[in-house]
């Protein structure tokens, strides 16, 4: 097994060296390198003998298989600028690996592996655009129709795109892109949900004035008020368990070294797994905001853009799944996911599961991204387990 994680690790390096800009691994939906990622991919899924085809959102397809029960196994091949080798082609690369290693043996199933065109969103802002065409949910921009007709495909044959009727569980491989399991020493970790986020642009508006002649007790200062609230927002996320919340952009007016800001907007980002507390999070972070700016004068403003429920992995399958690593000789870790997945897509549509593989030094989305050998064997070791498992 450890020749094929080295081969899945190879793969991937190779995969990051086909980019829209040179030196850096950048890749966006459908743009001209995907078609060498699809031809090196196509490839090998030929030769451990499944049938190879391209859908019209740009989703590349493998069946191994005849049956009309069929097991997805999926993740995306698009990144986002400047990218690692391995968030979202590990899971596809993966997929295939499975494929090869079961050989000729039989299954009452056949096992589809999806490489979807587009997850991040960068290109044209909407991600998941490979998911929601497989789940019948994407709805078509004019320019995303211009992207599939210049790759070579054809808008009219979407409908062709959803997942084959017989499709009765989803899985999804994916580095972890944080540094919990690192942290534990662990090298799976088994999804149990996508956590549900919170976004929303505040300003808070006080009154520029002279740095050098207002005393305090007559400021109106935006940044001073943002600052106590930003350290509130940070207490906020240490009191309560599983919470995470970010103040990740900031913009001040006028920005002079010697006046009084006057106008602060910024962001905020909260998850949680469960949406009642992540609600309730937002609700007592917004009321502090409101009576802090209160008490200095500052008028406060909220503006919520995104609310995304969280969504939890199939519990029959997240049972199976924790079982096939416990057989496969590793110990069983059950967790969240900060981020979006395109398994949170796939879910309501079919039971799907995830499973996390270490991240080293918990990068992702940067160059330094990478795995560890004993990691990939790790969760093909699992896969198989969970294959065998479910015939």
């Amino acid at each position: 097994m450890r020749t094929l994680a080295e081969k899945v690790i190879s793969c991937c390096r190779q995969l990051a060296q086909f980019s829209e800009e040179p030196e850096r691994t950048t890749r966006t939906y459908l743009s001209p390198p995907m078609h060498d990622v699809h031809r090196v991919l196509s490839d090998w899924m030929r030769q451990a003998d499944m049938t190879v085809s391209v859908d019209a959102s740009g989703n590349l397809r493998g069946v191994r298989g005849a049956a009309k029960r069929r097991l997805l196994i999926a993740s995306h091949l698009d990144t986002v600028p400047n990218a690692g080798a391995f968030d979202g082609v590990l899971g596809v690369v993966l997929g295939v690996a499975l494929v090869e290693s079961l050989g000729d043996r039989p299954l009452p199933f056949a096992i589809e592996v999806i490489g979807f065109s587009e997850e991040e969103g960068v290109r044209f802002g909407e991600p998941f655009i490979g998911s929601k065409a497989l789940c019948g949910s994407l709805t078509m921009q004019p320019a995303i129709a211009e992207a599939i007709a210049a790759f070579g495909l054809s808008p009219a044959d979407l409908p062709a795109a959803r997942m084959d009727a017989g499709s009765f569980a989803y899985l999804e491989f994916h580095v972890e892109q944080g540094p919990i399991l690192e942290s534990l020493g662990l090298p799976l970790g088994v999804v149990e949900s996508i956590v549900g986020q919170s976004r929303l642009r505040i300003t808070l508006e006080g009154k520029a004035n002279h740095a050098g002649t207002t005393p305090a007790h007559l400021r109106h200062d935006a940044l001073a008020a943002a600052a106590e609230w930003i350290a509130l927002v940070e207490g906020q996320m240490r009191e309560q368990p599983g919470l995470v919340a970010t103040v990740g952009k900031m913009e001040v007016e006028p920005g002079a070294a010697n006046v009084i800001p006057g106008l602060v907007r910024l962001t905020l980002d909260v998850r949680h797994a469960s949406d009642r507390v992540r609600k309730l999070a937002v609700d007592t972070l917004l009321a502090s905001a409101s009576n802090l700016c209160a008490r200095r004068g500052i008028h406060f403003r909220c503006e919520p853009y995104l609310d995304q429920p969280a969504v939890p992995m199939n519990a029959n399958l997240i049972k199976q799944l924790a079982a096939a690593v416990q057989r496969a000789g590793y110990p069983v870790h059950c967790m969240a996911s900060g981020a979006g997945h395109d398994a949170m897509i796939v879910a309501p549509s079919c039971p799907a599961a995830m499973l996390f593989l270490r991240s080293p030094g918990g990068i992702s989305h940067h160059p330094e991204e990478s795995v560890l050998v004993s990691d990939v064997v790790a969760v093909l070791q699992a896969g198989v387990a969970f294959i065998e498992g479910l015939a």
